[in-house]
């Protein structure tokens, strides 16, 4: 054998066992996030983020921070009609049928097992599930996930005559206690209003934290039909109107959403209504000893579930999707679970996550924290359609419109209904 032979094929054994030493081709990945939530969110994805490519080396992973839900799905149909979309995005649980009307997503059941189908994919609370499976796939996987929840100023209630461990638990007691907790100085102004439930901006999501209650169904499971116009959904938002104009509890207009916390914080409100995501920030930020509770019955108790989901891009390679699905069981994974919840307030998804040991000593310190897990018994999904966001713009503006004293409340609803109903039509 000639010596030039023998050091190619020692050349050749060489190089296939370097090959074969050697890590798969890297994997690039990259997801959108709506960076506008409460709490530490950015700094915790980052995190998180970082860990997960220190134990993966052959995956980099690039978080592109993309505003608010609504700035979010604009960018990512964007990114996606314009061939570059992200592989995955943290997108808004109400924006499935969107996402799947415009041939962006795929389900998460073709790149598991049947195992995870089982044990991951059946293991998230239900009432979360509702509007992330439809035709019998998973689209979503339930992550960023809230209910709007109580909040109230235990010291208020005290000044006000009232035990401050006991919150209102039906519409009736809510009145009543808010009445009591209605301030004026000596020339009539208010001070301290009863209660604040934002009405402006998106109005439609706590709306239905009255319009559960009541008994009303806002729109079909198919995603094709609403129900503004039902007696319950008249009735939910007549009570609304009601808090500012007949029993004048709550200051009257629109409420912005934004401003809600620190009323709170100032003593404009002492009760309040809000998204249990801010939950962090009112523990670090109340002066005052707080309580958090369920949103006060009707009919029954019940709220929406809102906030976002791990959503797959259609438009990646297989290798992408196979790692961006095993990227995003990590992150639901209970460890991961349990820091994004002490850092936000948003919900841990799933049962196993509360069995960690981290949140069981957390919710000692946090009590409130089980307030819109246990909550999930009653709730059910924020309004999800086809067209979500025209839909959803069409009951804000009746909503705003009843609040501002510019429409009278069941002319308004009959309204969106016949608007909401067009746009609609091109999907019965």
């Amino acid at each position: 054998m000639s010596f030039s032979r023998v050091t190619r094929q020692i050349g050749a054994a060489a190089v296939a066992a370097l090959l074969a030493a050697s890590p798969a081709l890297a994997v690039d990945l990259q997801f959108f996030f709506p960076v506008a939530v409460g709490g530490g969110a950015s700094k915790t994805i980052q995190g998180l983020t970082d860990d997960y490519m220190k134990m993966h080396p052959d995956v980099h992973i690039k978080p592109v921070y993309t505003g608010s839900y609504t700035d979010t799905i604009a960018k990512a149909i964007t990114a996606a009609r314009g061939g570059n979309p992200p592989q995955l995005s943290v997108i808004g649980a109400a924006e499935m049928f969107n996402l799947i009307d415009e041939d962006m997503i795929v389900p998460f059941d073709d790149y598991v097992s049947a195992k995870d189908k089982k044990d991951w994919l059946g293991g998230f609370y239900p009432a979360f599930m509702a509007n992330s499976q439809a035709f019998g796939k998973t689209w979503g996987i339930p992550f960023q996930r809230s209910t709007p929840v109580m909040y109230w100023n235990k010291d208020a209630f005290k000044k006000a005559g009232l035990d401050p461990n006991k919150p209102p638990a039906n519409w009736d007691e809510l009145v009543k206690d808010a009445e009591k907790l209605t301030i004026k100085d000596a020339s009539g102004k208010v001070t301290q209003w009863g209660l604040r439930i934002p009405t402006a901006g998106f109005p439609y999501w706590l709306y239905q934290g009255l319009a559960i209650p009541a008994g009303a169904t806002l729109a079909s499971a198919d995603g094709k039909k609403v129900f503004f116009d039902s007696p319950a959904a008249i009735e939910a938002a007549q009570f609304m109107l009601d808090l500012t104009t007949k029993y004048k509890v709550m200051e009257p207009g629109t409420l912005d959403w934004g401003a809600t916390p620190k009323a709170f914080f100032t003593g404009n409100a002492a009760i309040i209504w809000t998204t249990t995501g801010n939950l962090t920030n009112i523990t670090k930020n109340a002066p005052f000893p707080f309580g958090v509770g369920f949103l006060p019955a009707k009919k029954h108790y019940g709220a929406p579930t809102g906030g976002g989901n791990w959503y797959l891009f259609k438009h990646s390679t297989e290798a992408q999707k196979k790692a961006s699905v095993a990227f995003v069981k990590w992150m639901t994974a209970p460890e991961q679970a349990a820091k994004w919840t002490m850092a936000t307030g948003y919900v841990a998804p799933r049962p196993d996550d509360w069995d960690t040991k981290a949140l069981k000593d957390y919710v000692k310190k946090v009590p409130g924290a089980l307030v819109a897990r246990n909550q999930l018994k009653y709730a059910g999904p924020e309004l999800t359609v086809y067209q979500n966001a025209q839909i959803t713009q069409i009951l804000n503006n009746a909503l705003e419109g009843i609040m501002s004293g510019q429409a009278q409340v069941k002319p308004a609803l009959e309204e969106a209904q016949k608007k909401a109903t067009a746009v609609l039509a091109q999907y019965q």
